[in-house]
């Protein structure tokens, strides 16, 4: 190989290896193929890209989007810390959450349950109280919102210490407050709520409420609780209604608006009061098979918006009579007075002289005898012109006999004889019976006071622990109908004093056969019905009855038949001469009439 061939060699070969480096590619990799998935908008996506420019500055933040399509511009106050608030007074402690603001259970401090615990009106577990506003969502409830929270201390015009708890949740677009206060040695819970701004957020202007209560028990004897527990309210025409303790519908619209609602128990009250009327209210109650409630009650109402703001009270409290008619009008009807007839005597007589007793003794016994005597000394002209009446009629018991023996044949010539007898002798057949019925208000107004007195509950006295239920003197090993597993010793001592009574009253008389023996079997009676009523009214009836002896025992002292007798004989011939009255004329008419007819 000469030199040019050489130098041609290697020139060809810089060129194949210039070439390989900068021109030639690598081979290439075979592709993997892989299956791309199809792209779908999801609803969350497609419903963010709609939102608002204020909702997308909510989307920015660290809220889900499904909360964010419910709440929209509420959405951030979704998100918080749940605590549990307490708000009270010298009478109650009220435990507030800060999510939602919900009333979670309520402490009455000065009272216990019957086994001698804390009494809770309710709590988290009986009861739950939400309420909230309808948006264009649809309904939003303020238990789904966390609230900031302060409480504060002040005094209002009357130098009463209260306490206020501040709940504030909200966004730029707006701020929902909550604010709580009670005032010192009082019951009541006033909750105002506001709304400021969100504008075109709530398309309602009313605050609902639902409110679910399975009313605790805090007596011994669940059935009397029973009897005495159920939903009242007071309709915006001052017309006092309740469901009735024995009627449980599934649920009751009230057809105008409301303005109080108490979920009232024997002894005490959850209420809930407007300041302006609550529309729409549904109502309803039953009782439970078993004893783990007395009842449960459920109410659903709306509370009027004005100008963003709404106002309610709560009352949390015993029922005493005086102090709930303080609270608002006709609150005071939850505590049962008895009917209109006896109810006067509770509320303007026995509830002050109560009170007033109260000042001096703390023994509810004492107390109970006190009252017995001061009525019974009021009432004692009564009781003496009683006394007098029957007694004129025990004296002319012969004359009636006489006329018994020439007109018994003859009814209605019998009744005139007697008519013209009593008119001369100057003595009314209804003197003694007169007196008696114009007490009978005061012996039926205890039948409702002592039964639902919150004063005699827990209150001892000899035997009995508890004055406001029966007292178990012996407990039996079976159970008498209509009377029971138990002895109540006052009602047995009731029974006995009023048969004593009877028999004492029965010789002043002049009464014979069925009339004379129906004193004895009304205490019998009696002594059924109240063996599981209050101790209380047993020892009230028991009292009263030995008073009222003593009474008639005193007045026989002073009064004997002889000077009664003398009394009816100078009546007798002042009147010898005494024309008929018109009355007694047109009475003897309408006897003959009866009696022409009766011939006919």
């Amino acid at each position: 190989m000469d030199r040019n061939q050489a130098t041609g060699l290697i020139l060809f070969a810089a060129v194949i290896l210039v070439y390989s480096i900068f021109f030639a590619s690598t081979p290439e990799t075979p592709p993997v193929e892989t299956e791309t998935p199809v792209q779908t908008e999801t609803p969350e996506k497609t419903q963010a890209a709609e939102l608002t420019p204020a909702m997308q500055a909510v989307n920015d933040s660290t809220v889900d989007a499904n909360k964010i399509a419910k709440y929209g511009v509420l959405a951030t106050m979704t998100q918080g810390t749940d605590e549990l608030l307490t708000l009270e007074n010298d009478k109650i402690q009220v435990f507030i959450s800060s999510k939602g603001g919900q009333v979670k259970k309520v402490h009455l401090k000065e009272y216990e349950t019957w086994q001698k615990e804390p009494l809770y009106l309710f709590d988290e577990k009986s009861s739950n109280m939400d309420f909230s506003l309808e948006t264009s969502n649809g309904p939003v409830y303020l238990s789904d919102f966390y609230f900031s929270h302060k409480i504060t201390s002040s005094q209002n015009e009357d130098g009463l210490a209260v306490t206020t708890l501040t709940l504030k949740s909200g966004t730029e677009s707006g701020t929902l407050t909550q604010t709580f206060s009670v005032t010192e040695g009082s019951y009541v819970v006033e909750k105002d709520f506001t709304i400021d701004r969100f504008n075109g957020v709530f398309t309602s202007q009313s605050l609902e409420l639902n409110w679910e209560d399975q009313v605790k028990r805090v007596e011994r004897d669940i059935a009397e609780s029973r009897r005495k527990t159920e939903v009242n309210y007071f309709t915006s025409s001052e017309s006092y209604e309740n469901l009735g303790v024995g009627n449980d519908p599934e649920a009751e619209t009230i057809a105008e608006p409301v303005k109080w609602i108490g979920f009232s128990q024997r002894f005490f009250t959850a209420g809930i009061i407007a300041s302006t009327d609550f529309q729409n209210v549904t109502l309803s109650q039953n009782t439970p098979a078993d004893s783990s409630s007395v009842r449960n009650m459920t109410a659903n109402l709306k509370v009027p918006i004005t100008d963003g703001s709404a106002n309610v009270k709560f009352y949390f409290g015993p029922d005493k009579y005086k102090t709930l008619k303080k609270v608002t009008e006709g609150f005071e009807k939850n505590v049962d007075m008895g009917y209109f007839f006896v109810s006067w005597v509770n509320k303007y007589i026995i509830v002050n002289l109560f009170q007033f007793l109260q000042k001096f003794f703390n023994n509810y016994g004492v107390i109970i005898i006190l009252i017995v005597l001061i009525i019974k000394l009021a009432l004692s002209p009564l009781t003496y012109k009683s006394y007098i009446g029957m007694a004129k009629m025990r004296v002319i018991k012969p004359e009636i006999d006489e006329l018994k023996e020439q007109y018994g044949d003859d009814p209605t010539k019998m009744q005139q004889e007697q008519m013209k007898l009593f008119s001369k002798l100057g003595v009314s057949p209804i003197s003694g019976c007169l007196p008696m019925v114009l007490q009978m208000p005061f012996l039926f107004a205890m039948f409702f006071f002592f039964p639902n007195a919150v004063e005699l509950r827990q209150e001892s006295f000899l035997w009995a622990s508890d004055l406001s239920t029966y007292d178990e003197f012996i407990k039996l090993p079976f159970t008498i109908p209509f009377y029971g597993s138990h002895v109540s010793l006052f009602t047995l001592l009731m029974t006995v004093s009023q048969i004593i009574y009877t028999h004492f009253n029965n010789q002043l008389t002049t009464a014979t056969g069925p009339m004379k023996n129906l004193g004895y079997v009304m205490p019998v009676m009696f002594m059924f019905v109240l063996n599981s009523y209050p101790a209380g009214l047993s020892f009230y009836y028991f009292v009263s009855n030995m008073v009222t002896f003593g009474q008639q025992a005193i007045i026989k002292l002073f009064v004997d038949d002889d000077k009664i007798r003398q009394k009816v004989e100078e009546s007798k011939v002042k009147n010898a001469n005494k024309k008929k009255s018109k009355f007694q004329q047109r009475l003897e008419e309408a006897m003959k009439a009866a009696d022409a007819n009766r011939k006919k």
